[in-house]
């Protein structure tokens, strides 16, 4: 019997713990954007295969 309560508190303090780092990434802003990562996949080709003003791309500018 014992050992039920001894896992019973170890629970709650775990649950506690998980809880108490979950507030502290809401208050670093963690979970503001929720849209952007969703969509972002869709738009990261489009990004990297637009040229310049000069007809360069990204990728070469990164190589020069």
């Amino acid at each position: 019997m014992s050992v039920i309560y001894m896992l019973i508190s170890i629970s709650i303090v775990v649950a506690l713990l998980f809880f108490f780092l979950f507030i502290i990434a809401v208050r670093k802003g963690q979970y503001d954007d929720s849209h952007t990562p969703a969509v972002r996949m869709l738009f990261e080709d489009e990004l990297v295969d637009k040229k310049t003003e000069s007809g360069v791309t990204e990728e070469e500018k990164l190589t020069e």
